[in-house]
C-alpha cells in the first residue's frame, strides 16, 4: 500500500495508523501547497488534491477517517475496533467521527488565519473566536476521559487516531488545557506512544 502523506497534516494520522499495526506501507511526501498535488495524475487520486490518500493495488482511497475504517476492517483483524456487538461499539463510532465533526473545522480556521493566509489579511477575531470554541470542544472529551478512561472506547483504536490526534493538534494551537487534566494526560499518553512517534518522525 502506498500514503500519499505532507507532514503537519491530516496525513500523520495514516502513517500512524499503519505504524500502530505494524503494516508495510510506501511513502510519497509532499510539502503543503506543494504543486505536485495540484497536477492531474494526483488529483485522480484525491480530487482535491489534499492529503492523505492511500492506494491499495486497484483501490485508492481519500479521507484520513475513511482510510482509518478501511485499513482496520480489511486489514486490522479485530486490533483497534471494538467488535460490533461490544458496548464500546457506539463510543467507538461518536468519537471516531468527533474529530472531523467538531474539532477540525476549529483547527482549520485557525491553520489558515494563522499559517496561510498572508499576515495582511489575517482576522484575530476569527482566531479568537475559533480557539474559543476549539476549547468549548474539547470539554466533552474531558468529561468522557473523567472517570479514568485511558482511551476513548475501551482499548486504544481508530477512535484514538482521529480525535485524540485532534487533541494533539489543539494543544500546539494553544486551545486552553488549563481546566482538562483529563485531556492533557491523554495527550501525553498518545504523543509517547512509539508508534506516534515513529509516525512524527517520518513526517519530519
Amino acid at each position: 500500500m502506498k500514503i500519499h502523506h505532507a507532514p503537519n497534516s491530516r496525513s500523520v494520522r495514516a502513517l500512524w495508523l499503519f505504524e500502530e499495526l505494524g503494516l508495510p506501507y510506501d511513502l510519497q511526501v509532499y510539502k503543503l501547497g506543494d504543486p505536485a498535488m495540484r497536477a492531474p495524475e494526483y488529483l485522480k487520486k484525491h480530487p482535491m488534491g489534499r492529503v492523505p490518500a492511500l492506494e491499495d493495488g486497484d483501490v485508492t482511497i481519500f479521507e484520513s477517517g475513511a482510510i482509518t475504517e478501511y485499513v482496520l476492517t480489511r486489514y486490522g483483524n479485530g486490533r483497534m475496533r471494538p467488535a460490533v456487538d461490544s458496548a464500546d461499539y457506539p463510543g467507538y463510532l461518536q468519537w471516531l467521527h468527533y474529530s472531523e465533526g467538531m474539532l477540525m473545522p476549529q483547527v482549520n480556521l485557525i491553520m489558515v488565519e494563522t499559517f496561510f493566509l498572508p499576515p495582511e489579511r489575517r482576522n484575530e477575531e476569527n482566531v479568537k473566536r475559533a480557539t474559543k470554541l476549539l476549547t468549548r470542544m474539547l470539554t466533552a472529551v474531558e468529561a468522557h476521559m473523567a472517570d479514568g478512561k485511558e482511551f476513548l472506547a475501551g482499548g486504544f483504536s481508530g477512535a484514538d487516531i482521529m480525535t485524540g490526534h485532534a487533541c494533539i493538534v489543539s494543544k500546539r494551537l494553544n486551545a486552553d488545557f488549563s481546566d482538562k487534566p483529563n485531556v492533557a494526560a491523554y495527550v501525553d499518553r498518545l504523543t509517547a506512544r512509539p508508534a506516534y512517534q515513529r509516525a512524527v518522525g517520518i513526517s519530519a
